[in-house]
């Protein structure tokens, strides 16, 4: 089992279940999206997308990826925003905080983004961010 499967199988058991009334998506509908933001997603997030991407844990949620693209907290709902505030192309939105963003970036990395920029937040990989903030950060 590899630290990614660790992370979220921990997520798992401290969110006792609690998940939002949301389909997780297939890789059909990941594909799908993928076109219509015009960015593939890494293996590591697809997997934690297919997971996790409806778990309710502490104050941290991913942002959804649904057919309907219908919820304020949608990935390309946000993605645009994001985008149209600043955040550079090559960076996906994972999860909105407050105005500000968890993105990843093309190198595997996640990163804080802010309005006034970017910060010097940031984790190696997808699982830390799990870890580190969304399971330790609650």
């Amino acid at each position: 089992m590899n630290k990614l499967d660790e992370v979220i199988n921990q997520l798992k058991k401290l969110s006792n279940g609690e998940v939002m009334n949301v389909a997780l998506p297939n890789n059909t509908l990941l594909d799908s999206y993928e076109k219509d933001i015009d960015f593939s997603f890494p293996v590591e997030y697809r997997k934690l997308l297919k997971e996790a991407g409806n778990i309710l844990y502490g104050t941290i949620e991913l942002l959804l990826v649904t057919k309907d693209k219908q919820y304020p907290c949608e990935l390309s709902i946000v993605l645009n925003e994001a985008r149209e505030q600043g955040l550079p192309k090559d960076w996906l939105t994972i999860c909105e905080d407050n105005g500000s963003y968890y993105c990843l970036t093309s190198d595997g990395k996640v990163r804080y983004w802010t309005l006034d920029g970017y910060s010097n937040d940031s984790w190696n990989d997808l699982a830390d961010w799990v870890e580190q903030v969304w399971i330790n950060g609650n």
